[in-house]
């Protein structure tokens, strides 16, 4: 055991110290005192002034000590010090009575407890002699130094407990890969405590480690991602300079290999088959290939082509960029008939290749691909996408206009029927024969009204009549001249009363509804009777226009207001068309330069030649009538008189009806029996096509019994209900009945008898039997009236 002693002695006025050693055995140093020697102004005594002060060395302990004592640091001693213990030693400073305690009536000092460098490597304290009775500084107070010596209790420690790596595969061989660090919390001034040296302890020998700097570095060459991705590699930091007896920390290394594209693309096989229906469409998948490529990321990216092969036109490839595999389609319609087997020579090539790797070889590989047609039911087809056919105008019922063609594209041949899509000829104008495909008009064409029809022809196989195909057909209708031309508009012609002969007063032009192919030609000329007319003339302009000339000078609207002057209009297709348009020409009051100032009104409104005095004198008597007819209405509504007028009240089995039906469903009206109904009598009820009497008086008329004629009081009743203003306007049936007088010996009614005021003679009756007699009884006297 080390024990360290200092000792402080008190030698002429100073202290005197001694140096810790190690050992046990105490030493003791003077140190020589500096005597200066004077005149005093008092009595000439010499004076001495003696040099004072604490002479310390750095001292030092051991840190961590672990012995049974405390650690002895040293002690305090004065010259004053007698031993009689009337001084007291006192320490202040750092750590001053915990860590370090001193005895105060020997001054010596003690470590208390045990130290630790890496928290405090140095201590300042401060020591002073106080004379115990009188509580003065026997010294003046000194600062000394306490160094804790280190030892190495402080393994390296790295500043990550894990490390994180990545470098590229292929790297060559002394790469830096990653620096690791490891601290010592020793002193690095003493001794070896602090000197870390780094060693691999794991992942050679793939990797190694610079001793001093801990960077890591690649130890083999081209090491493969593919083959290994992943390295843990682990770290040694060790202090002492690496020697026995340090002590050491460790760390871990993961190193990650990333890719590079050192791998081209391959096929896992030289030869792929797929197969596909005639009748797929084209964009339709067969199948998918892959080549391999072990890199991954935008290394292992492959782009499929066909390089070439006898379907590099029929079919495509395509890459799927999420599996990277190539996708076969169809890139035009197959046939079965045509071709049944396709070779392809298929070629993936990657689409970022590195530079360094290409004296490799080429990335990309091939393989052959082959494809059979598989043959399948197909629908009929036409010959032509389209057709495009002519008919006449004029092409009689029956008549065949055209043909389509189809055939069975398949081996078999199977025979077909045409049809035509009524949704589209939904006037069955056309019909197709189903055997050979003709079409032939059914209903009469009129290029005017419709000039183009499309239909649609359907083709269906006999044996299968799911097959079926369709084809559009345009059908332009041929004009032929089948209609006249005519005045392009209705012309408001007039000539002035002072116009002179040969002036032009009209330019007339002309439309036709045909369409010849050379264009429009028309000719105008006046009818035969009006060739050669006393007023007017035609002049044809040979441009499809024609002028009207006079003929005279001066006109007169007091004799003659109006011309109707007709003019045919010939156009020059075959056969000839024809047609009479008139033209209707005024005569106007002009001013000298020929402007219209006014004409006769009747032109305007009325061109067939009706006057306007005319039309006012119609309308002032139609006016007149309607009043007329109504005061007569509303005058006998008030006061009708009887149909006879007699001093006797003759009836000769009169029936009496008031009644009009309500219609043709007015089951409830009048029956015309009743009146061949002797006993039948007018009955006082409402009249079912009337409003009630609280809107209008309900007018009554003469009983039926009092006339004298029922066929004259059938038509004035007739006129009456035609007249009543009270009448309403309903949909009624006023039903009347009368048996005629075609009898032989005309009509035996009592009525006739007052048409003349003479008498009648009735002796006539005598002579018709005795079915009669009783009227011959009645009338043959003279006096038959009188009684």
């Amino acid at each position: 055991m080390r024990t360290y002693s200092l000792t402080v002695l008190l030698w002429s006025c100073m202290f005197h110290v001694i140096h810790m050693m190690p050992s046990q055995k105490r030493t003791n140093k003077h140190s020589h005192s500096e005597r200066i020697t004077g005149l005093s102004e008092n009595g000439g005594k010499t004076l001495h002034r003696t040099k004072r002060g604490w002479m310390w060395n750095q001292f030092f302990l051991l840190e961590e000590y672990i012995g049974p004592d405390t650690q002895y640091v040293g002690k305090l001693h004065t010259d004053q010090d007698k031993g009689d213990g009337n001084l007291k030693y006192i320490l202040t400073g750092d750590g001053a009575g915990s860590l370090f305690i001193i005895d105060e009536n020997t001054g010596d000092i003690h470590a208390a407890k045990k130290l630790d460098r890496e928290e405090k490597s140095l201590y300042v304290l401060r020591a002073k002699a106080i004379d115990r009775k009188t509580g003065r500084q026997v010294e003046p107070e000194s600062e000394f130094i306490i160094k804790i010596h280190d030892i190495n209790d402080n393994e390296p420690k790295f500043t990550k407990d894990m490390y994180t790596a990545s470098i590229p595969e292929m790297s060559g061989v002394g790469t830096p890969v990653i620096q690791v660090t490891a601290t010592d919390a020793d002193d690095a001034n003493y001794g070896n405590s602090a000197k870390v040296v780094y060693s691999i302890l794991q992942g050679q020998p793939y990797f190694s480690v610079d001793p001093e700097t801990g960077i890591i570095k690649t130890a083999l060459p081209d090491m493969s991602r593919e083959n290994r991705e992943q390295y843990q590699v682990v770290i040694q930091a060790k202090d002492m300079g690496g020697q026995m007896g340090g002590l050491s920390g460790t760390t871990t290394v993961n190193i990650t290999l990333t890719d590079v594209n050192d791998n081209p693309p391959r096929f896992p096989q030289s030869t792929y088959q797929f197969s596909s229906p005639e009748s797929a469409p084209p964009g339709t998948p067969l199948g998918r290939i892959k080549a391999n490529d072990p890199d991954v990321g935008e290394n292992a990216e492959i782009e499929y082509s066909i390089s070439n092969g006898d379907g590099s036109d029929m079919f495509d490839i395509v890459t799927d960029k999420d599996t990277q595999e190539g996708i076969i389609t169809v890139k035009k319609r197959l046939d079965f008939e045509n071709k049944m087997l396709y070779t392809l020579r298929v070629e993936a090539t990657n689409t970022h290749p590195d530079p360094r790797f290409l004296q490799l070889g080429p990335f990309k590989d091939t393989a052959l691909v082959k494809i059979s047609v598989e043959d399948t039911d197909e629908p009929p087809v036409f010959s032509r996408p389209w057709y495009l056919i002519e008919a006449d105008e004029d092409a009689k019922e029956g008549s065949i206009i055209g043909q389509v063609v189809a055939h069975d594209p398949d081996i078999t041949k199977n025979a077909i029927k045409y049809s035509v899509d009524r949704h589209t000829d939904l006037d069955r104008i056309f019909n197709i024969y189903s055997g050979n495909g003709s079409l032939f008009i059914s209903k009469p064409l009129d290029r005017e009204e419709t000039p183009w029809h499309n239909i649609t022809v359907i083709a269906t196989e006999i044996n299968n009549p799911k097959q079926s195909s369709q084809i559009p057909v345009f059908i332009r209708i041929l004009d032929i001249n089948d209609h006249a031309p005519e005045f392009a508009k209705y012309y408001e012609t007039f000539v002035c009363e002072n116009a002179k002969a040969g002036q032009l007063i009209q330019t007339v032009s002309a439309v036709d509804k045909d369409d010849p192919p050379q264009g429009h030609k028309f000719f105008f000329e006046l009818v035969p009777e009006f060739a050669v007319h006393p007023n007017f003339s035609i002049v044809d302009n040979k441009d499809n226009t024609a002028g009207i000339m006079t003929r005279r000078n001066g006109y007169s609207r007091s004799k003659m207001s109006t011309y109707l002057l007709p003019i045919i209009i010939f156009d020059n297709d075959y056969p000839i068309q024809s047609s009479t348009g008139t033209l209707t020409i005024r005569v106007c009051a002009c001013d000298s330069w020929g402007n219209m100032q006014s004409c006769n009104a009747e032109a305007f409104l009325l061109p067939a030649g009706l006057s306007t005095g005319a039309l006012v004198a119609i309308l002032l008597c139609i006016i007149i009538l309607l009043l007329v007819v109504l005061f007569t209405a509303l005058k006998r509504q008030r006061k009708k008189e009887p149909l006879i007028i007699s001093k006797d009240d003759v009836r000769d089995n009169i029936v009496t009806y008031n009644d009009e039906g309500g219609g043709e469903e007015d089951t409830q009206a009048f029956d015309i029996g009743t009146l061949r109904n002797p006993e039948a009598r007018e009955e006082s009820k409402m009249r079912r096509d009337v409003i009630p009497e609280t809107i209008f008086q309900i007018r009554r008329t003469a009983p039926l019994w009092e006339n004298i004629d029922v066929q004259d009081f059938i038509h004035r009743r007739l006129k009456e209900n035609d007249l009543d203003p009270a009448a309403p306007p309903y949909d009624s049936l006023a039903t009347y009945a009368y048996e005629g007088n075609d009898s032989i010996a005309n009509s035996l009614s009592s009525l006739e008898s007052l048409t003349t005021e003479g008498n009648q003679d009735y002796d006539y009756l005598s002579d018709w039997g005795p079915r009669f007699k009783k009227l011959a009884d009645m009338y043959g006297g003279e006096d038959s009236d009188r009684d």
